[in-house]
């Protein structure tokens, strides 16, 4: 799972992402018949029914999950469950008993043909609190709106009863006819309001999400991979056949940097675009083994969109490699209702994003300057954070504090992690072998459906790579001791440097220039402050009303165009501000000078370590 926390000091926004899990076993061979039902909502709720299997207790107990494999947080999706009733084969009412906020009890079990009842959406009620808050991220949530989009991540919708969790579920959706399910699972109904879909266990069920909307997808082949990309835009001003071509670029690059890694046949990509007008606010990815759910906001433009969607989708595809493919027991046998935690967030989620980003270096997709510059940002964001905790220790409890609040970590730290085990790995290799080369031997050894123990994992790697590798694990992984990162960086002859890089006009750091009247939604620029090199330049002033820019209209309701149409301004870019200052507006011209602030970086400097950094870039 990924989770970054993007403040404009307006919003929170979130990424996210998902590991994959595998269900428990059960005593009975049966199946478990789902129906949704799309034709009737009311309130964006919608009514689902289970037909049980033959249950041989006297009792059993129907749970929804309360927490989902990768998203690290108790989300309790029971909480938009509503009206739960059970009946039997004549249509009689059994006994129901809440135990939980996830779990119903049925009594007369033996008697039970069905339940049904209401879910609620999580979309049209989140108010953008963000990490650390209770709300549901909304990659891994729901949307139900009639007529227009249902975001069914099937985890929301479909529970299991106890120890029924490996019988095949056969999941029934009924829906308009000018709808259409985007989805890596294959429909096996033909009829165009009705689909049929048929997974072999509740795990595999609920790593399938379906995003009902008119019909807006392109698809296309990476060698023998389909992938297929469907778009949810509220206005169209967003279409799948806009953002295919940087996607295709970009899931090509991945597959050449993998190799022969993974066997999956077909990869979707479901991208809902928020109104963000009670509508979804936590913006980001969930993974699955061969889908991404994604939300961004509609208003973010084409190309800012397109930056976001390479560095999220390609943080999830590579978690193909792990969790999906090399984990532990935990996320094998996962308790979707208590669920236990891996100590290897390092590995799913560090060496997933460190991937993420190699693999752009790699391809030639970003140049050197910018994966340093990459990686600065990680030393300094993980600086602000809890830098003696061991990683192991925060992952295992990654649910509770004070381990929780340091779980943003894994995209900082647990990404450095992966760089400097890459660097000794190729140093001690002559530049032969890399991280990459060790998680292909880790498939090889356990896979898909073997899992590794937690507490035998370094010394596997170790086993495959070398005793330095051990050592590195133990001291700064498992161990309190901040990392240092000059020293491995200096080994493939990278020093640290310091740059002037342009900052965003609208906010230094996290403390805005400018403020919003929210009676009359007017975009101010924040009174008795001292103000950056933009407004000096252009004589702006605390108190100006920031009318227009450059002929676009601003106000409250599209102040985050202004500031994605800002990060594109270049220095000396002529400019025309529409002011209202005193009541009177004006007109000021100029041009734009940014403000710069002094920045970490890194740079190829010693040239005696030429090739191993080629080998640890480009290799």
């Amino acid at each position: 799972m990924k989770k970054i926390i993007f403040a404009f000091a307006f919003a929170a926004v979130l990424w996210s992402c998902k590991t994959a899990s595998s269900s428990t076993t059960s005593s009975a061979k049966e199946e478990i018949q789902v129906n949704i039902n799309l034709n009737e909502i009311k309130d964006d709720k919608v009514l689902v029914a289970v037909k049980s299997p033959k249950i041989k207790t006297d009792e059993v107990t129907y749970h929804v999950p309360k927490t989902v494999p990768g998203t690290y947080s108790e989300d309790n999706y029971g909480r938009y469950i509503e009206d739960v009733k059970a009946y039997d084969k004549k249509g009689n009412a059994l006994n129901v008993k809440k135990l939980d906020t996830n779990s119903w009890s049925i009594s007369n079990a033996k008697k039970l043909d069905k339940i049904t009842y209401l879910v609620n959406d999580t979309y049209d009620i989140e108010t953008g609190k963000g990490f650390g808050s209770d709300e549901i991220f909304s990659p891994s949530g729901s949307n139900i709106n009639a007529g227009k989009n249902v975001m069914l991540n099937t985890h929301c919708f479909v529970g299991y009863f106890s120890n029924y969790m490996a019988v095949p579920y056969k999941l029934t959706v009924s829906h308009p006819a000018e709808f259409w399910g985007a989805t890596s699972m294959t429909d096996l109904d033909a009829a165009n309001t009705t689909d049929l879909f048929v997974t072999s266990r509740y795990a595999e069920l609920v790593e399938n999400p379906i995003m009902y909307s008119k019909p807006d997808y392109t698809s296309f082949k990476v060698d023998d991979m389909e992938i297929q990309i469907a778009v949810y835009s509220p206005t169209g001003k967003i279409t799948a056949e806009s953002i295919t071509p940087d996607m295709k670029t970009m899931m090509t690059a991945q597959k050449k940097f993998l190799g022969p890694v993974n066997s999956t046949k077909k990869y979707s990509v479901l991208l809902y675009l928020s109104t963000m007008n009670n509508d979804a606010q936590g913006f980001g990815a969930l993974e699955h083994p061969t889908a991404t759910t994604v939300v961004f906001p509609e208003m973010i433009t084409n190309d800012i969109l397109t930056k976001e969607m390479k560095d999220v989708v390609s943080h999830e595809f590579f978690h193909i490699l792990t969790p999906l493919t090399i984990h532990s027991q935990e996320i094998q046998n996962f308790d979707y209702h208590a669920p236990k935690m891996s100590e290897h967030l390092w590995m799913y989620e560090g060496v997933t994003e460190y991937f993420a980003n190699l693999f752009q270096i790699n391809q030639g997709l970003i140049d050197e300057d910018e994966f340093y510059t990459r990686m600065a940002e990680k030393i300094e964001n993980a600086s602000k954070l809890n830098d003696t905790m061991p990683f192991t220790t925060m992952s295992k409890n990654v649910f509770v504090e004070p381990y929780k609040t340091q779980y943003l970590n894994v995209y900082e730290k647990g990404a450095l992690i992966g760089m400097c085990l890459d660097i000794i790995i190729r140093e001690n290799s002559n530049g032969k072998r890399g991280i990459l080369d060790l998680m292909r031997q880790l498939s090889n050894e356990y896979g898909v459906s073997k899992a590794f123990n937690d507490e035998e994992l370094f010394a596997k790697i170790t086993q495959l790579t070398y005793p330095e590798v051990g050592d590195f694990l133990k001291t700064y992984v498992s161990g309190p001791t901040p990392i240092p990162y000059d020293t491995y960086l200096a080994r493939v002859g990278v020093t640290k440097t310091t740059k002037k890089a342009p900052t965003n006009v609208f906010l230094k750091g996290q403390v805005p220039y400018i403020t919003v009247n929210q009676s009359t939604k007017e975009i101010i620029v924040i009174p008795n402050i001292e103000l950056n090199d933009f407004y000096t330049h252009l004589g702006l002033k605390g108190g100006d009303i920031l009318v227009a820019i450059n002929g676009n209209n601003y106000s409250l309701d599209n102040i985050y165009d202004m500031i994605m149409q800002s990060d594109k301004w270049k220095e000396n870019d002529p400019i025309s501000v529409k002011i209202k200052r005193d009541g009177k507006e004006q007109i000021i011209k100029g041009n734009v000078k940014l403000p710069y602030e002094e920045k970490e970086s890194f740079e190829a400097k010693d040239t005696t370590k030429s090739a191993l950094k080629e080998a640890w870039l480009k290799g």
